[in-house]
């Protein structure tokens, strides 16, 4: 799960550290009770009606009020200090984080479909972020874009990594593609004006792994190495775009 923590993490940190503000904490309170809240819904939902008296489900129901108040203490907070139009992001991603709750209580959210769907609606929480520290909204969504061009691809490889690493039938082309098209876009985003080159930089970086990492060069490791260096590489991305922004580079 250590994935979908670097998910939670890599924006949240990214946005506060390049548009710190009142709201900005309060939205982080908000995003991470909502993402808390999901592993305890998710033993609920998937338990059905037989299990609504198990320990465990009893249990799931417990912690899922205490981040739940965590939630709720992060709404409050966000409402009062952030201007309404900031929450645009969060409304768009709803669809996205509706469908996330539905594929945990049907036992598919290990699918591609709802990794890249909930790695989207995540990363949303940088958008929301700069837009209450009264970013300009081309900039806002431009933060958003960069996490989402960082995420995707890095889902593509991971997946197709392990099913490398385990001898199954898997793609080079597509994750690789992905990257292309990433790097593409963040260096465009900065050659406009509306983002700093040194991201772009590092999606180079992640190329160049995915590259490497899917080819007979690549040095075979275990899944929870891989996962490790992700989390490494995305603490890298989120260091980029703080370094970026206030470089000018």
């Amino acid at each position: 799960e250590h994935g979908s923590w670097g998910f939670l993490f890599e924006p949240l940190v990214a946005g506060i550290a390049v548009a710190p503000s009142m709201a900005s904490v309060w939205i982080a309170t908000l995003v991470v009770g909502a993402f808390l809240m999901r592993h305890p819904l998710k033993v609920i939902l998937a338990g059905g009606k037989a299990k609504l008296g198990s320990p465990q489900t009893k249990l799931a129901l417990k912690f899922l009020v205490i981040f739940a108040v965590v939630f709720c203490i992060g709404v409050i907070g966000s409402v009062f200090y952030a201007r309404p139009e900031s929450f645009v992001p969060f409304a768009l991603v709803l669809p996205m984080a509706a469908y996330q709750i539905y594929s945990d209580a049907t036992r598919s959210s290990r699918q591609l479909l709802a990794e890249l769907i909930g790695s989207v609606a995540i990363s949303s929480s940088i958008a929301v972020i700069a837009l209450a520290a009264f970013w300009e909204t081309p900039k806002a969504y431009t933060l958003w874009l960069i996490v989402i061009g960082r995420l995707i691809p890095s889902i593509l490889y991971v997946r197709n990594r392990l099913k490398l690493e385990k001898g199954k039938v898997y793609s080079r082309i597509i994750p690789i593609v992905a990257h292309v098209v990433a790097f593409a876009m963040v260096l465009a985003l900065a050659v406009y004006g509306v983002g700093s080159y040194l991201p772009a930089v590092m999606f180079a970086v992640l190329l160049a792994r995915s590259i490497v990492g899917l080819s007979t060069y690549r040095k075979k490791v275990k899944a929870m190495r891989i996962g490790i260096w992700e989390v490494i590489y995305g603490a890298l991305t989120a260091v980029s775009i703080i370094v970026g922004h206030y470089s000018g580079f």
